[in-house]
C-alpha cells in the first residue's frame, strides 16, 4: 500500500476543540490514559463474547479474550493491544473522528478550565479514547474486525492537530491495537513498573487478563532477556466475589471503570440472591450528578451479564427513570443469553428483578436518610429533583419515596431543602387537616409571596417548592400519610381549619360591608379577572391573584410557556384585602376614571407579586409615574 493511498479527513470541531484540551490544558491525573483505553479493550473483548453467541466463526480458532500491553523505553512508545470485537473502516471514522454520543455540546460547556474538575470529566462522556493524547503526540490505532478478510484492516493515524489519516493494510488477527508515541517527559510511562502499578490500580478487576511482558532466567537469539506475558490482574469480575475479599477501594476501582465517572461514589450494594431467582447486583448511586442527567434521550442503565457473559452496555429495563443515576452491574443466571431489549420488555423476571432492585436502592436511601443525614443532604442536593419524578412512574412505591424528599420551608433555614415531609406532620398546627405548599421561579421569589401572609401570622409552616417538576410532582403525589396537599395559591383559603370563630365572623362582615367596592373592581377589571373578592389571606398586601383550585399553577405556566408551549389564557381572582390602606383608599374614591387607574395599578401590582409578565408593562409605568407625580405637588 503506497503512501498515496493514504486519504487524510478533519476532524468534527467538537473533537477538534477536545483535543486541544487534551493536548494543552490536562496534567492532572495523566494516568487515566491507561484506564480508559484498557478499559475499552475490556469492553471489545465483552461484546466480541456476545456477538460470537450467534456466530462462533468470530473467535477465529481462538477464543481467549486477552489485553496485552508492552512499551518500548528506546523508542517512547506504549501498546495496548486486544484481541476483542475490532472495527472496520466505517466504525474507526465514526468512532475516532467524531464523539459518536449524544450531549457533546453539554460536555464541552461543561469545560470550566480548571486542570483537576476538567480531567474529571474525561471518559464520563464516552471520550475516554482522546485521554490518549495527554500523554501522546501521535497515536497509531490498526484494527480489524472480528470476521472480516486480513487485507480489510485499517490503520488510523492522528497528532491531535485538527485532522487524521486512514490507509487499508494487513492485520492477521482481529481486534485492536493502539501505539502511542509519548511526548518529550512522558517517558515515565515507557516502563515496566510503572505500567505495572497502574494496571493494579486501576483494572485488577478487568474482567480479561491483561498482560505485561516479564523478563525470565533465558535469552532470546539475540541474547537478551528472554520475556514472556505475565498476567498482572486478577482477571476475575468483582461482582463475583464475596463482599469479604473485597475493600472499599477494589469496589471504588470498579465503579470508575462501569462508570467512566472520575469521582468517587457516595456508596454501593452488593448482594448475591438465590431461590426463585438467581442473581448479582452491584448498584452504585454517584456523588455527583452526570451532565446529562436530563436528557431522558440519553442512554441509561446497567451493564446487564447472563451467566458471567456480557449481554449489553446499557440494559435500562431493570431500574425506572427517576432511577437512570444508578450505574452498576446485574449478572443473571436465568435469563437466556440470547436475550435481546425486545425479550427483556416481555419478561417476568425481569419484572421480578426489577422489582427488588429498586426496592434496595430505595432501601439504601432510607437507611442513608436516618444514619448518614450530612451525606444524604449531598444526595439529595445532587439528585433530589430526579427523585421527585417518581409518584408519577412508580405508584406501588409512592409513600416510600415521598418519604425520601426534602423540602424547603418557611421554617428552614434558608434555601436547603432539609424537611422531610414527616418532619412537616411532626410540626403541624392541632386540627390542620392539609400540607401547604406554595410554587415558585426561586426561594426568594416563593418565600415573599403575598399568599403567605396570612400563614406566617399564623405561624403555620408552607414548603417552598422551586424545582420546574414540583408542581407536576404534587398533581401525582397527592397526599402523604393521610394529608392532602394543598396551594396556598389556589381557590379560596379554607378558614374552618386554620381561623378561630372571631376570625371567621369578622371575615364575613368584610364581605357584607365592601360588597360595592367589589362590584365596582369587578366592573373595572372584566376581562382581565374571573371575581374579585375580599380575602383574608393577605395582611401585609392590598392584593394578589388566586387561581382555581384545579388550574395550573403560576409557575408551571411559566415553564410550559418558556418551553415553548402554547397555553390558553389562564381565569384568575382577585383578591383584595380591606384592612390595607391603599383598599380602604379605593373605597373611598368617588372619581371613577380615578378609582379604575388605581384598580389597574393594584391589579398589575399584583401580576409582578406573583411573578407574571404583564402584557403592557408601559401602560403601568405611565399609569404609576401620573400617580407619584399627584403626590409630588
Amino acid at each position: 500500500m503506497t503512501a498515496a493511498s493514504k486519504e487524510t479527513l478533519g476532524f468534527k470541531t467538537e473533537v477538534k476543540q477536545l483535543l486541544h484540551l487534551m493536548i494543552h490544558s490536562l496534567y492532572s491525573n495523566k494516568e487515566i490514559f491507561l484506564r480508559e483505553l484498557v478499559s475499552n479493550a475490556s469492553d471489545a473483548c465483552d461484546k466480541l463474547r456476545f456477538e460470537a453467541l450467534k456466530n462462533d466463526a468470530l473467535y477465529e480458532g481462538n477464543g481467549d479474550l486477552a489485553v496485552h500491553i508492552d512499551f518500548d523505553a528506546e523508542a517512547r512508545t506504549v501498546t495496548i493491544e486486544d484481541n476483542g470485537i475490532g472495527m472496520n473502516r466505517d466504525d474507526v471514522v465514526n468512532h475516532l473522528g467524531t464523539i459518536a454520543k449524544s450531549g457533546t455540546a453539554e460536555f464541552l460547556s461543561q469545560l470550566s478550565g480548571d486542570q483537576a474538575k476538567d480531567s474529571q470529566l474525561i471518559g464520563q462522556f464516552g471520550v475516554g479514547f482522546y485521554s490518549a493524547f495527554i500523554v501522546a503526540d501521535k497515536v497509531t490505532v490498526e484494527t480489524r474486525r472480528a470476521g472480516d478478510a486480513a487485507d480489510s484492516a485499517t490503520r488510523w493515524e492522528s497528532a491531535g492537530e485538527g485532522d487524521f489519516t486512514l490507509e487499508s493494510i494487513d492485520k492477521a488477527e482481529r481486534g485492536t491495537r493502539i501505539t502511542l508515541h509519548l511526548k518529550d517527559g512522558e517517558e515515565e510511562f515507557a516502563d515496566n513498573f510503572r505500567l505495572r502499578s497502574l494496571i493494579k490500580k486501576y483494572s485488577d478487576h478487568i474482567a480479561v487478563p491483561v498482560y505485561l511482558p516479564q523478563e525470565v532466567d533465558a535469552e532470546d537469539d539475540d541474547g537478551d532477556k528472554k520475556k514472556v506475558p505475565e498476567a498482572v490482574n486478577e482477571a476475575k469480575a468483582l461482582w463475583t466475589c464475596a463482599k469479604s475479599e473485597l475493600s472499599d477501594d477494589d469496589y471504588k476501582e470498579f465503579y470508575k471503570h462501569v462508570s467512566h465517572d472520575w469521582n468517587e461514589p457516595l456508596t454501593w450494594m452488593h448482594n448475591r440472591v438465590e431461590g426463585k431467582l438467581d442473581y448479582t447486583s452491584l448498584l452504585y448511586i454517584p456523588s455527583k450528578a452526570p451532565f446529562d442527567m436530563w436528557n431522558r434521550e440519553a442512554t441509561r442503565g446497567l451493564k446487564l451479564y447472563v451467566q458471567r457473559v456480557f449481554i449489553m452496555d446499557d440494559a435500562e429495563q431493570f431500574l425506572p427513570m427517576y432511577l437512570r443515576f444508578v450505574k452498576g452491574v446485574l449478572d443473571s443466571n436465568d435469563l437466556s443469553l440470547n436475550v435481546s431489549r425486545e425479550i427483556l420488555q416481555q419478561d417476568k423476571q425481569v419484572d421480578s428483578m426489577r422489582s427488588a432492585l429498586i426496592k434496595r436502592v430505595l432501601d439504601t436511601l432510607t437507611k442513608m436518610a436516618k444514619n448518614e443525614p450530612e451525606q444524604y443532604q449531598n444526595f439529595w442536593n445532587e439528585f433530589g429533583e430526579v427523585v421527585k419524578e417518581g409518584p408519577a412512574e412508580d405508584f406501588a412505591n409512592k409513600e416510600k419515596i415521598a418519604k425520601l424528599f426534602r423540602f424547603a420551608t418557611t421554617q428552614s433555614d434558608g434555601e436547603t431543602q432539609s424537611v422531610a415531609l414527616e418532619d412537616y406532620l411532626a410540626r403541624m398546627r392541632e386540627g390542620q387537616k392539609k400540607i401547604y405548599y406554595i410554587t415558585g421561579d426561586n426561594h426568594a421569589a416563593a418565600s415573599s409571596s403575598p399568599h403567605l401572609e396570612y400563614f406566617k401570622n399564623k405561624g403555620i409552616e408552607v414548603l417552598l417548592l422551586t424545582d420546574r417538576v414540583d408542581e407536576w410532582m404534587v398533581s401525582h403525589l397527592n397526599e402523604f400519610d393521610g394529608k392532602v396537599f394543598q396551594d396556598v395559591t389556589k381557590g379560596e383559603l379554607d378558614l374552618d381549619e386554620l381561623a378561630d370563630e372571631t376570625e371567621k365572623s369578622q371575615q364575613k362582615e368584610l364581605e357584607e360591608s365592601h360588597k360595592d367596592l367589589v362590584e365596582r373592581l369587578q366592573k373595572v377589571l372584566e376581562g382581565q379577572v374571573k371575581e374579585v373578592r375580599v380575602t383574608s389571606r393577605l395582611t401585609d398586601s392590598p392584593a394578589c391573584l388566586v387561581v382555581g383550585q384545579y388550574d395550573m399553577g403560576g409557575h408551571m405556566r411559566r415553564l410550559m410557556e418558556a418551553a415553548g408551549q402554547q397555553m390558553p389564557e389562564a381565569e384568575v381572582s382577585l383578591e383584595v384585602n380591606p384592612g390595607h390602606p391603599l383598599i380602604a383608599r379605593l373605597d373611598q374614591e368617588q372619581d371613577e376614571d380615578r378609582f379604575s387607574e388605581l384598580a389597574q395599578v393594584i391589579h398589575a401590582q399584583a401580576q409582578l407579586a406573583e411573578g407574571s409578565q404583564l402584557k403592557q408593562p408601559a401602560e403601568y409605568v405611565a399609569k404609576l409615574n401620573k400617580l407619584l407625580l399627584e403626590l409630588m405637588k
